[in-house]
Formats: structure tokens, sequence, C-alpha cells
């Protein structure tokens, strides 16, 4: 029966992965994302159902679109593959009902929010509200076994702390350089860290997002093909950093206070 329940889990993992794609692809167009037939993004051509099935359409089409032939990004079977084995994981590894969907909402908004900052370099505003709205309500709901901070003051100054901090980056540079380092999204979403770990989380995300961005950068760096005032988009740095420290948030604070 378990394995019956993993592959269904899996399967509806997929399938938010491809309702993530449509976000991903609409949302900075600012197309509607909820009603509306999917269509190949070179022809126009509206996609047969049977050619829109998580995974298997892709793989049966050979990663082509059928009317065009054009190559269709590997991206979209990656987003669902990742969204199907994170639906699994959280399946087999927990066991509260309100957790399990709490936590699949929370990598639909990652994900979406991922693809499309590394692609357009903006974050939209109802990914960002969507997150800090369950990073709050996950206050009033504390049955869950997850890592997150359940005292409300301290989610709250988390939430403070997260936007204010990349917003006096963000001032600083703009009067002393006329720079504009980072976006309002990148705050809005550690603002969405803060909430949901407390205001300690914040150090620790924005820390390891920022080496995590000197590792992507360095090669171009070196090559001189990038420069120190070459944008590049931070809020996949902040998902991967917020992930590590949902599972090894506890471990890095104890080395810090050894």
């Amino acid at each position: 029966m378990i394995i019956y329940y993993s592959l269904l889990a899996f399967i509806i993992g997929c399938i938010l992965g491809s309702f993530s794609n449509v976000c991903i692809y609409r949302l900075p167009l600012n197309k509607q994302f909820i009603t509306g037939r999917s269509y190949c993004p070179k022809c126009k051509k509206k996609i047969i159902w049977y050619d829109n099935l998580p995974l298997i359409s892709y793989i049966n089409l050979n990663g082509k679109c059928r009317n065009c032939k054009k190559k269709i990004s590997f991206n979209y079977f990656l987003v669902e593959l990742i969204s199907g084995f994170c639906a699994l994981y959280i399946f087999l590894n927990y066991n509260n009902f309100y957790e399990i969907i709490f936590l699949q909402l929370l990598v639909v908004i990652f994900l979406i929010i991922y693809f499309i900052d590394l692609k357009h370099f903006i974050i939209p505003d109802i990914l960002n509200l969507s997150f800090i709205a369950l990073a709050f309500f996950k206050n009033f709901i504390p049955d869950f076994e997850s890592s997150f901070t359940y005292d409300l003051n301290n989610s709250i100054i988390g939430g403070v702390i997260g936007y204010l901090i990349i917003w006096s980056i963000i001032f600083s540079y703009k009067k002393l350089k006329n720079i504009e380092a980072m976006g309002l999204g990148d705050a809005k979403l550690m603002a969405g860290v803060g909430l949901l770990f407390g205001w300690y989380s914040v150090f620790v995300v924005l820390f390891i997002s920022a080496i995590l961005g000197l590792i992507f950068s360095l090669p171009d760096l070196i090559k001189n093909t990038k420069n120190l005032k070459t944008k590049i988009p931070f809020g996949p740095f902040i998902i991967i950093s917020t992930i590590i420290y949902y599972f090894y948030g506890s471990f890095i604070i104890k080395l810090i206070l050894l």
C-alpha cells in the first residue's frame, strides 16, 4: 500500500510542478496563470492534453513541440521532476497532513521564485506575499515537526529584520554609489524567511547566500567576463540557503555559539 501512496504522492508533485511551469512562464508576462489552455511559447499553438502530461509528454516528444518541432526547455521537465521528488520526500518523512500541505506549498512557491528570478531577475509580489502569508499563519498551527519558530514575537521580529537588512543595503548603495545593489523582491523574500524561522535565521541565511553567490560568480570574475557590478539573481541563493537552514539550521547555530 505504501508503494501505491508513494507513487500517488510523486504524481501529485509532478502535477504541481506542471502548474509551477505555467506560473514560471506566465507571471513575468503578467498573463493569467489559473485559467487558459497551455500553448507552445514558440508557435503559440495550444497543446493537446496528452502532450501535456507531466514528465511523460516531454520524454514522448523528445523535448520538442509536436507542431513546430522547436526545442522545449529542459527546465519544464526539471521543475516537474524536482516537484515530484519533493512531494515524495515530504510524504515519506512527515505524518501531519497540514504539515505535508504546508511544505508542498512552500516547494511550489520556491520553485516558481527560483526559476523566474534566475531568468528575469524579478520576484513577482504575488509569490513573496504568498510566502509571507504562509510563514505568518504557520505560527497558529504549531504541531509541525519542522524546524520553524512558533514564537510569534520572534517570527514577526525576524520578518522585520529580514526586510530591513536588504532594504538598508539597497538604500545605502543607492545613496553612496547610485547603484541598485539588490531588489525589493529579495527584501520581501527575506521577510518571509525571518517569519518562518525567527530573527536569528536571517543572518545565517544571508551569509550562506552571499557565499553561494560568490562561488557562482567566481569563475566569471576570474575570466573577466563579469565584474562586481554585474547583476546576478540573488533569490535562488536565498532559497537554496533557506533549504540548507531548514535541514541544518540547529547544527549551524550550535557551531556559531561554540
